[in-house]
């Protein structure tokens, strides 16, 4: 359920018309009749940070029937944060660059099957979804069933010195807390519960980072949604990061993490989301 950060009537007002049901069915009624309208970006600042969490507790948060990815009863758990470049449809063309370029971040699982028809092996579970922007919080709640997206009251993400900060602060909304700063790494390194993981840093960006399709839990229509996506993430381009000092995940009060967390940067990468289903 959506719940605006900042109290008062206009909140209030907006927490109703993107938590209704009746709303959501019908566009879903309608638009599910229509072809997709592919979504672009062009994605810069990727910070991925990624904890060994436990695999019981994580799979707990996923619909019956899903599995999660495991290793020793760890599951990865990431959180990766980024801007946007110019997020809008295919069709608008160059007048794409006419569009806004919003801070997101988005936590998922990885699956390990059953999966539903049409899911390719590389998916993911949408966990949780942030936006520094209003607008796109509000467009994404009304015409998507995956993009189950909070606003924070607060919001940053960007350059600080040679690295990396983000702030996520929930204030009297719903979206979860974040708080970290990263720096270069001397070169790629898995902490000991990655390295028991897997085999080579290679293996762990690979898994972590090339996705091709979502799964998400729509709340208003009671199903899964599948969204397929395309992120060429370029690997010879991922640079190794490390924490700065404490990392602050709200989500880890009931996932219990091994160590510390796999910092990697993408410095750049094109970002299209190609469709969306309930199945």
């Amino acid at each position: 359920m959506y719940r605006h950060p900042f109290p008062g009537l206009p909140g209030r007002v907006l927490e109703g018309l993107l938590n209704a049901r009746g709303l959501a069915r019908l566009r879903h009624a309608v638009f599910s009749r229509l072809p997709f309208p592919v979504l672009q970006s062009d994605v810069a600042d990727v910070v991925y940070v990624t904890w060994m969490v436990d695999a019981r507790a994580a799979a707990a948060l996923l619909p019956a029937g899903l599995r999660v990815w495991e290793h020793d009863g760890r599951t990865p758990l990431t959180v990766l944060t980024y801007r946007h470049g110019h997020f809008g449809p295919v069709l608008a063309g160059p007048l794409r660059r006419l569009f806004p370029s919003p801070l997101q971040s988005n936590w998922r699982l990885y699956l390990d099957g059953p999966l539903p028809p049409g899911a390719p092996q590389q998916t993911v579970w949408f966990l949780e979804n942030m936006m520094d922007s209003g607008a796109y919080v509000a467009v994404t709640r009304l015409f998507s069933d995956i993009m189950r997206t909070h606003r924070p009251a607060r919001f940053t993400h960007g350059r600080a010195g040679n690295g990396f900060a983000t702030r996520i602060e929930p204030g009297a909304g719903s979206a979860p807390a974040l708080a970290y700063t990263v720096a270069p790494g001397a070169q790629p390194v898995l902490p000991p519960a990655f390295a028991a993981a897997f085999g080579s840093w290679d293996d762990a960006v690979k898994m972590l980072a090339c996705q091709d399709a979502a799964l998400g839990w729509s709340a208003r229509l009671g199903k899964p949604v599948l969204s397929h996506i395309d992120l060429p993430v370029p690997l010879d381009a991922v640079q190794p990061l490390v924490p700065a000092g404490p990392v602050a995940c709200s989500l880890l009060d009931n996932l219990p993490a091994a160590g510390e967390p796999l910092c990697f940067l993408v410095p750049r990468v094109p970002f299209r989301v190609l469709s969306e289903v309930v199945v």
